[in-house]
């Protein structure tokens, strides 16, 4: 049995019962309404639901714990809620669960915690927990073993999850855009972790998820340097590690990511050149503003030599707004002066124009102003 509320405006709270429907519930959409209070805990053993969608409400509490009881669950999107609590670290054992999605709510705490899981969230392809309050490292542990980010095989879809990948719908943030999510492909894989208060270094782990394609871990207070393991990500199309306190100089590697669109490393402390490539050199000055010691293109502040010794100016930088450059302004001067000289000796050699030279040498100067002040006196005429 299928309900899909998403076309009705509903609000107050999620009846109970709706729980206790679970065994016969596939899909479960309550999206994009103004539902509030909590969330049903009476999933029960057996529970059949495969999707979740309780985005843009106003719902409030934890997850309840008994979501657990759904093995065949796939999908879970709570986001932009007011819900609270921990990290759901209960869900690890989920084995069919390939999206999760906390992002803007009120959750805290960290994402750091011993379990004797071996593989936790194998099939996960989305992870979005952005726009919260979680505090500490990143999940090095999850990095590790995130099967579903890592060796996933282009181009296919799971043919047994034929209601969740004919109803889904998930806003997601791609390339600093929201975009709807409509299919999910098994290709498809984002991490985005920005937007709260992680500390500490990004784990070298993040290199092993070779299979993915967008990692935003911006607005957070990571420090230390960009992990060179970040060049093996050959599949990554979006790289967003703005507005930290990362330093040291961008690893080589990222001129090797072929595949990427979108990278975003402004507002750190990063210094040295920026790697030459191909592409990176298709990203603008935006991607890399806010760090004061960064150098080379696309920047216009040029980089010491290695030797020590002060770089000079190019030719180009002392060009005009209009093109003109200083090997014009002096073609320009040249020319006035000799045109100058060759009048200047046509004048002399020729005496005239006389005013001109009796202004320089004095010729007849006296008489010629006697001269105009006679011209120039009153005639009177006879009354």
């Amino acid at each position: 049995m299928e309900y899909d509320w998403r076309w009705y405006y509903l609000e107050g709270p999620i009846p109970k019962c709706v729980g206790n429907l679970s065994t016969s519930l596939v899909i479960l959409h309550f999206n994009a309404n103004k539902l509030s209070g909590l969330i049903p805990s009476t999933f029960r053993k057996n529970c059949s639901i495969e999707s979740i969608n309780l985005n843009g409400n106003k719902l409030e509490g934890s997850i309840p714990q008994s979501i657990i009881n759904c093995q065949g669950l796939r999908g879970i999107d709570i986001g932009d809620n007011e819900m609270r609590g921990a990290f759901p670290f209960w869900m690890e054992t989920l084995p069919q669960l390939r999206i999760l999605i906390l992002r803007s709510n009120k959750f805290d705490g960290t994402m750091l915690v011993d379990s004797n899981t071996q593989q936790p969230f194998q099939k996960l392809q989305v992870l979005d927990v952005s726009q919260n309050a979680f505090v500490g490292s990143l999940p090095n542990r999850y990095f590790k073993n995130f099967r579903g980010m890592i060796d996933a095989k282009e181009n296919q879809t799971d043919s047994e999850a034929y209601w969740f990948l004919r109803l889904i719908e998930l806003k997601i943030t791609v390339k600093g855009l929201e975009q709807l999510l409509e299919r999910l492909l098994t290709t498809f894989t984002t991490i985005d972790l920005s937007s709260n208060k992680f500390s500490g270094s990004i784990p070298p782990s993040v290199g092993n998820l070779n299979s993915l394609r967008y990692l935003n871990l911006s607005h957070n207070t990571l420090k230390e340097h960009i992990p060179p393991s970040l060049g093996g990500m050959g599949l990554l199309e979006s790289l967003d590690l703005s507005s930290n306190k990362l330093d040291g100089k961008i690893p080589g590697g990222l001129a090797r990511l072929t595949f990427l669109a979108k990278l975003n490393l402004s507002m750190n402390n990063l210094k040295g050149e920026i790697p030459q490539s191909t592409q990176l050199s298709t990203f603008g000055n935006e991607s890399y503003v806010g760090n004061v010691g960064l150098c080379g293109f696309p920047l216009t502040k040029k980089c010491a030599p290695s030797d020590g010794k002060p770089v000079f100016p190019r030719d180009d930088e002392y060009e005009f707004i209009d093109g003109f450059g200083w090997q014009c302004v002096v073609m320009g001067y040249g020319s006035g002066f000799v045109v100058g000289i060759g009048i200047g000796y046509m004048i002399i050699r020729s005496g005239r124009p006389r005013w001109l030279v009796e202004f320089f040498y004095g010729v007849g100067y006296k008489y010629k102003t006697k001269k105009r002040r006679h011209k120039a006196a009153p005639t009177r005429r006879g009354t």
